[in-house]
C-alpha cells in the first residue's frame, strides 16, 4: 500500500511521512509495520501493514479534490448543533475527527466556526476547533502544494463573510 517516502494521514493525527517498513516478531510470529514519523509533531507510530486500512491510515486527499473540501466549509447551515450539549456534539466531533475524512473534519470546522460566531466557544470547543483547523490546514497545504498560511487565510476568509 505505501512505500518508504509517501505521505500518508493518520486519523487525529495528522500527515506523516512512511520513514521505514520494518519486520518484527511477536510470540514467533513475523509482522510488518509501517514507520510513521508525523510531520507537525515529529512523533513515530509503528502501524502494522495488516492493519494500515483498519486504523484509518490514507493517502493524502487528491489535488483535484481539494476545492470540494472548500465546499464543505463553504456550506451555510442554519441551525448548528449549538443548542445540543457540548458532551454530545464533542463525542461527534471526536468520532469525525477519528474517522480520518477530511471532508469530516471539514463539517467539524465549519460548525465550530459557525458557533463561534453566535457565542464564545469553551475550552474544549476551541481545542476540537484547533485540531481539525491543524488537521485540514497541513494535509490541504500538502495536497495543493500551497503554503500553510494561504490555506489558513483562505479558510479564515470563508467565515468572516
Amino acid at each position: 500500500m505505501f512505500k518508504v517516502g509517501d505521505k500518508a494521514v493518520y486519523p487525529t493525527q495528522g500527515v506523516g511521512v512512511i520513514e521505514a517498513i520494518e519486520a518484527k516478531e511477536f510470540s514467533g510470529e513475523k509482522h510488518e509495520f509501517y514507520v510513521l514519523r508525523i510531520v507537525d509533531s515529529d512523533m513515530t507510530i509503528m502501524v502494522p501493514v495488516t492493519n494500515a486500512r483498519l486504523v484509518g491510515l490514507r493517502t493524502l486527499i487528491a489535488k483535484d479534490r481539494v476545492a470540494s473540501v472548500y465546499d464543505v466549509l463553504e456550506e451555510k447551515r442554519e441551525g448548528v448543533q449549538a443548542m445540543a450539549s457540548w458532551s454530545r456534539r464533542q463525542r461527534e466531533y471526536n468520532d469525525k475527527i477519528k474517522s480520518g475524512d477530511l471532508f469530516e473534519v471539514a463539517a467539524v470546522l465549519r460548525e465550530l466556526y459557525l458557533i463561534k460566531e453566535g457565542k464564545d466557544l469553551s475550552y474544549g470547543e476551541k481545542k476540537v476547533l484547533d485540531l481539525a483547523r491543524k488537521l485540514l490546514v497541513k494535509e490541504i497545504a500538502l495536497a495543493d502544494g500551497a503554503e500553510e498560511i494561504s490555506v489558513v487565510e483562505r479558510v479564515e476568509s470563508i467565515f468572516l463573510n
